[in-house]
């Protein structure tokens, strides 16, 4: 099982050829993707999002949000940005969703590297 962070998903939306748009292809053919709930939310909010986009997206198993999330997102965010680096808000919540539930995370965002240096992220690439 794989999550997908958005820069991924926009990517393969989009028909762009790349490894993690291969990968991304390859995984949803084996049923082995899920959805970070933050990365939905990402998506459905693009305006000219597509009906049949939105559905084919809404079928993605959901991750579930474990107890405790949000104050284990805040943390892993202080971690990172008291090192002096990037951590966005929404990367920090999609980055402690993977943590949490052991699941690699398919980016092309370089800036999830600061989660991997500071909490072991697993990146799928």
């Amino acid at each position: 099982m794989i999550a997908v962070d958005t820069s991924t998903w926009i990517a393969y939306l989009q028909g762009e050829e790349a490894l993690d748009t291969r990968l991304l292809d390859q995984a949803l053919a084996d049923r082995q993707v899920l959805m970070v709930p933050a990365v939905l939310t990402e998506l459905l909010s693009d305006p000219k999002l597509v009906i049949e986009v939105r559905e084919l997206l809404e079928q993605v198993p959901l991750i579930e949000i474990l107890d405790g999330y949000w104050k284990r997102a805040g943390v892993l965010r202080a971690l990172v940005l008291r090192k002096k680096k990037k951590a966005r808000l929404g990367d920090a919540l999609i980055a402690q969703c993977c943590l949490d539930r052991q699941v690699p995370l398919l980016t092309r965002d370089q800036d999830f590297k600061n989660f991997v240096e500071a909490a072991g992220l697993e990146l799928s690439i």
